[in-house]
């Protein structure tokens, strides 16, 4: 067996199967972090509680793995201004305040900035359940602090949704008529149709009324003559 790893506790495994049986949900609120008084420990199912929990929160992201469709991913992130301690042992807390899953961990020494270093952390906690959909799992967004690698990820999200939208948008052709009283699309009208002069859902071009008009207006030539001592134009 690894030498780190979670497992579902009695009760979790107890609580998610009654979920699973009416048809209800088991609701994760928070992940505990404790330094094993000293010694890590190895993970039973039928623990209650942390060996040495030191710190307790809630969670700051939470899903369904996308390779591993049965494995929840629990995310906390600890901030600078929390530490002295070494985390050897941390666990998921429900929202009844009972421990469901419990994990060893490497052991990591947690700073202090008064101790001249610090570091914001991120725990994550992988918890393998036979139904995923039994499981809802709760984030406090006043408290949500995100990952870089997340931040990374929704923003590369936003970007490739957005260029999709926009290439959508450019390729699509189910956009409004324009209309006298109202914005949209319209299409220019061919020379036929400014000859024409009959259609009310083209736009015109000056190249297309100057056709027009020169189609419409003749073309004669004159020449300036005398009539009774007065000057006129005269048709040639």
């Amino acid at each position: 067996m690894a030498s780190f790893y979670t497992l579902l506790t009695d009760i979790g495994q107890a609580k998610l199967a009654n979920a699973i049986a009416l048809g209800q949900t088991v609701i994760i609120a928070q992940l505990a972090v404790g330094d094993g008084n000293g010694t890590l420990p190895a993970p039973t199912s039928d623990r209650t509680a942390l060996v040495n929990e030191v710190r307790r929160a809630p969670i700051n992201r939470s899903e369904v793995d996308a390779q591993n469709p049965n494995w929840i991913v629990v995310e906390q992130v600890l901030p600078p201004d929390v530490g002295g301690w070494t985390i050897r042992e941390i666990g998921v807390i429900d929202a009844d305040g009972d421990l469901i899953g419990y994990g060893n961990y490497p052991e990591t020494y947690k700073p202090l900035l008064t101790e001249g270093s610090s570091r914001t952390q991120t725990i994550r906690f992988v918890m393998e359940v036979s139904d995923t959909a039994a499981v809802t799992l709760k984030v406090d967004p006043t408290v949500v602090l995100a990952t870089r690698g997340y931040a990374d990820n929704l923003a590369q999200s936003v970007g490739d949704s957005a260029a999709q939208s926009l290439q959508n948008h450019e390729e699509g052709r189910a956009h409004p008529a324009a209309t006298t009283t109202a914005q949209g699309m319209v299409e220019f009208a061919d020379q036929t149709e400014h000859l024409a002069g009959e259609r009310a859902d083209r736009a015109a071009t000056p190249k297309g009324v100057k056709q027009a008009l020169d189609a419409r207006l003749p073309i004669t030539s004159h020449k300036l003559v005398i009539v009774n001592g007065s000057p006129a134009l005269e048709e040639i």
